[in-house]
């Protein structure tokens, strides 16, 4: 089962950020789905780098966005941005120690929830302003 099923309330009406949207979702599903196949430590943390790096591509691209459009709202978007990369990077830092067990549980709250509250309300608004 997908840790998080795609919605079309997600997207935001940009091409590009819903393209990124769906790929990103699809990344953290497999992801979830190692890592509830037992996958081994390198694995896992391969993955964990992988996410990490496409969510910060994406957070770029969004925040390029913003700023083009002069969103008014850029600065709490951002944060909002940088607590997921933040609850990441802490997840990744406990792999690496080897003081992190429950994968599955800590990603889905870190990621699922975070996504999903932050496509429907922070990139609703986004979509709204834009006018598309």
């Amino acid at each position: 089962m997908a840790l998080i099923e795609w919605q079309t309330e997600f997207e935001t009406g940009v091409r590009e950020v819903d393209h990124e949207h769906r790929e990103l979702v699809d990344l953290i599903n497999a992801l979830h789905s190692k890592i509830g196949s037992n996958a081994g430590k390198e694995v896992i943390g391969g993955f964990l780098g992988e996410v990490f790096a496409k969510i910060s591509a994406h957070f770029a691209l969004e925040e390029t966005v913003m700023r083009k459009h002069r969103y008014d709202e850029y600065a709490a978007h951002k944060a909002d941005h940088e607590k997921l990369l933040d609850d990441i990077r802490d997840i990744i830092d406990a792999h690496e120690s080897g003081a992190f067990v429950d994968y599955e549980e800590a990603l889905g709250r870190a990621v699922r929830d975070w996504f999903v509250d932050h496509f429907k309300s922070k990139d609703a608004r986004l979509h709204k302003m834009l006018g598309v």
